[in-house]
């Protein structure tokens, strides 16, 4: 079960639309949201299945009704101080999310049954959540509140999601109080005397824990005896950490059950019947825990970390496991997160050779930080078992590097598809020769000229047939110089996007243009120029910036000789992107600010007479031609609005980046179509997937084009849009057709 102390995701007003419900649960992994009064008290609750009841059994279809009178007004829900156990036998079919509300009824928590998991101080710890990662001081401060608090800035600058330390009562844990005795073997008085001389006090802790949250993370505590616990709980400890000598301590362990916090547990030093044993109590108790895999011997070798247990003890804990490691170095600690760590625990310190044995087992900080980018980097790449699924980046090289079925010779229709009619070479844009026998002995269903490649629907019996569409406002589609003529004349277009290269800046126009066209253009500027020259007006390198400077007013030029041709389009739009990526992670906003300030510079020396330049919204993930990088400006909806203002310059409002960007972002595309719309002069409408799946065919991705077209045809009434599908021309503009098809029953 997990407890979700941030409601808001889950809550809508009575008195807000259908539609903004619907915007809303969009973004609600539950698909559920809990409607509420003014006073915040439960109402009932709204989902998908209430939505379509809704629509089947009303007399029509009315978005802008109150979501009250289409909620559920028995939603169940239980009083806030419910037990665990109350809260699980509650749970039942279809029934995975209850609200827990207060004396008056307001919603305080949502108990989702998700899997073991818990939130720590707004941080989720579940299966599905980044590992949460602690960076263990301990007593590594060496009794100095002065380098305990600056052990705190560096774990923090390292990444740690909280820093853990140890208060103990030394009288009533040793039999001889915080005193010396001679009867004590080595090894204790080594560590009584380590104790001793390094603790700091209970007020010193309270104070550091304080420091803590001050710089914006959260302290966590090990309580070594009831004591010290109860000093924790008057404090707010939000969760505890259970030492592995405290493991089977039955006597502390029910004294933190009672406290309902999270609980942290290393195994260390124990057996495999004591681990099941003290799990089946935590689990009778209903207790929420995640059990860490340790080997309690400081430092650790390598030979006995056994990391391959981690899946036993998955099996024996039911729910989630983590590792908190003593061994010299950070490889293991990464190592443990394929086999399904979810909490991560390492010593830190400043100086590995101080006194105490848990330095020489600690991480410096920028070991610490290593291991921090190395977890989220494996993390990252650990993606989802299944189905094996193409990567936008290798759909990208698929098509230069792969190859497809091509006709050896012309084809007329109807004549039989042999093998020697049919040769194999690059590039891989086509069908691929794994399905060539699929293709021997049909009758072909259209002409082919030599060297035409075959596509996926030359297997099918659906095809997607060009014709004249109805739309509400100018729509094109993206061509090149080479195919406008022939799939210009397929459709009653208003207007066409010329997508160029850098070697189509080369072309004499007068080559493709023989007369005067009666429909409209605009221009989509190239990214890469010659000499591997990404365009990028906000380039810090003045020299690079220049000769950007120099290809977009060249890209300009073009564009109105192309109005020589098309005498119709008043005003052309000339779609750029205008830079502003990074190679190794997104930058701080003060040096985004930096960059719109450079492209607002770079404008000015552009020659934008006769045209109207359209800077391109961008996903956070754009692929260039070498490959993924990080965007940082004209992703955020409210820098967009920003800049446009002060510079007067309209946005290309690229659905499908936006998207992407939403998705990484958490943001809601509604809202960010509302702000964006007004300052929008050309609209690329296509759908994404995901966080970099981009130019999906529309209506196969993550875009509700229900609400994007109330919101287009409320906020940006006539203006002109092309669905940019990626390798929409191929097979005659065959996913542009498709994209239009589907794009007229909203637009239409």
């Amino acid at each position: 079960m997990l407890l979700i102390k941030k409601v808001s995701d889950f809550l809508i007003f009575e008195t807000e639309s259908v539609l903004h419900a619907l915007q809303k649960i969009n973004r609600n992994k539950k698909r559920l949201l809990f409607v509420v009064d003014e006073a915040g008290s439960l109402c009932g609750a709204f989902s998908d299945g209430d939505f379509r009841r809704w629509i089947v059994e009303g007399d029509g279809v009315d978005l802008e009704q109150p979501v009250s009178s289409v909620a559920n007004k028995s939603a169940i829900c239980l009083p806030e101080d419910s037990e665990r156990s109350e809260i699980i036998l509650a749970f039942g079919d279809g029934v995975d999310v209850i609200p827990l509300v207060d004396k008056l009824g307001r919603v305080t928590c949502i108990a989702a049954r998700d899997g073991e998991g818990f939130i720590i101080n707004g941080v989720a710890v579940s299966e599905t959540a980044p590992a949460y990662i602690i960076a263990e001081i301990g007593n590594n401060h060496q009794g100095d509140i002065v380098l305990a608090k600056r052990l705190v800035d560096l774990a923090i600058a390292s990444g740690a999601d909280c820093v853990k330390f140890q208060m103990r009562n030394m009288d009533i844990l040793y039999q001889s109080g915080a005193k010396k005795s001679e009867n004590e073997d080595l090894g204790a008085q080594y560590t009584k005397d380590l104790l001793n001389k390094f603790q700091l006090s209970n007020e010193e802790l309270l104070e550091v824990f304080d420091y803590v949250k001050c710089c914006g993370s959260t302290p966590l505590c090990t309580p070594w005896d009831l004591s010290s616990l109860q000093v924790l709980e008057e404090y707010g400890m939000p969760a505890y950490k259970v030492a592995s000598a405290d493991f089977t301590n039955i006597e502390l362990l029910d004294a933190l059950i009672v406290t309902g916090k999270p609980l942290i547990c290393s195994t260390g030093m124990s057996t495999e019947e004591e681990i099941v044993k003290t799990v089946a109590y935590l689990k009778k108790a209903a207790a929420n825990f995640v059990l860490l895999h340790c080997n309690s011997t400081y430092p650790t070798p390598f030979k006995d970390v056994n990391l391959a247990y981690l899946k036993s003890l998955k099996k024996i804990a039911g729910g989630m496991i983590g590792y908190s490691g003593h061994e010299r170095g950070w490889e293991v600690p990464v190592a443990s997160i394929p086999l399904g760590a979810k909490v991560i625990e390492k010593h830190f310190t400043i100086d590995k050779s101080m006194e105490g044995n848990d330095h020489k087992v600690s991480l410096l900080p920028e070991e610490f930080k290593a291991m921090v980018q190395a977890i989220r980097n494996v993390e990252e790449s650990m993606g989802v078992a299944g189905k094996r699924l193409i990567t936008q980046g290798e759909m990208i090289n698929r098509e230069v590097l792969a190859k497809s079925i091509h006709a050896r010779t012309d084809i007329a229709v109807g004549e039989k598809i042999t093998r020697d009619k049919l040769v194999i070479r690059n590039p891989g844009q086509g069908l691929q020769p794994l399905y060539i026998d699929k293709l021997v002995g049909r009758v072909a269903q259209r002409s082919y000229s030599a060297g035409d490649m075959f596509y996926d629907s030359d297997l099918s019996a659906d095809k997607v047939v060009a014709r004249d569409y109805s739309f509400s406002r100018p729509f094109g589609i993206p061509v090149r110089y080479h195919d406008y003529a022939e799939l210009s004349r397929m459709s009653n277009l208003d207007f066409v996007e010329f997508h160029l290269s850098y070697q189509d800046m080369e072309l004499e126009l007068s080559s493709f243009f023989k007369e005067k066209q009666s429909i409209g253009f605009a221009v989509h500027s190239p990214e890469l120029f010659a000499g591997d020259h990404l365009l990028n007006l906000c380039a810090t390198d003045e020299g690079y910036r220049a000769r950007s400077i120099v290809e977009l007013n060249r890209v300009c030029d073009i564009a109105r000789k192309l109005k020589n041709y098309f005498p119709s389009t008043g005003l052309p739009v000339v779609v750029v992107n205008a830079g502003g990526f990074s190679e190794s992670g997104f930058l701080p906003v003060s040096l985004r600010q930096e960059m719109y300030d450079l492209v607002a510079s770079s404008l000015s020396e552009i020659n934008a007479l006769g045209i109207q330049l359209a800077i391109q919204t961008m996903p956070p993930f754009p692929w260039h031609f070498g490959g993924q990088s990080y965007h940082n400006i004209f992703v955020d909806a409210d820098e967009i609005v920003a800049f446009c203002k002060k510079t007067g310059v309209t946005v290309c409002y690229d659905v499908s980046h936006s998207m992407m960007a939403c998705n990484y972002y958490g943001w809601e595309l509604s809202e960010f179509s509302r702000k964006v719309l007004p300052y929008t002069s050309h609209l690329h409408i296509v759908d994404a997937s995901g966080i970099d799946g981009e130019g999906v065919q529309i209506g196969k991705g993550d875009v509700n084009f229900s609400v994007l077209a109330a919101d287009l045809n409320k906020f940006a009434g006539r203006v002109q849009f092309i669905p940019e599908v990626w390798q929409g021309h191929k097979n005659k503009g065959e996913g542009f057709w498709a994209g239009l098809e589907f794009l007229e029953r909203y637009l239409g």
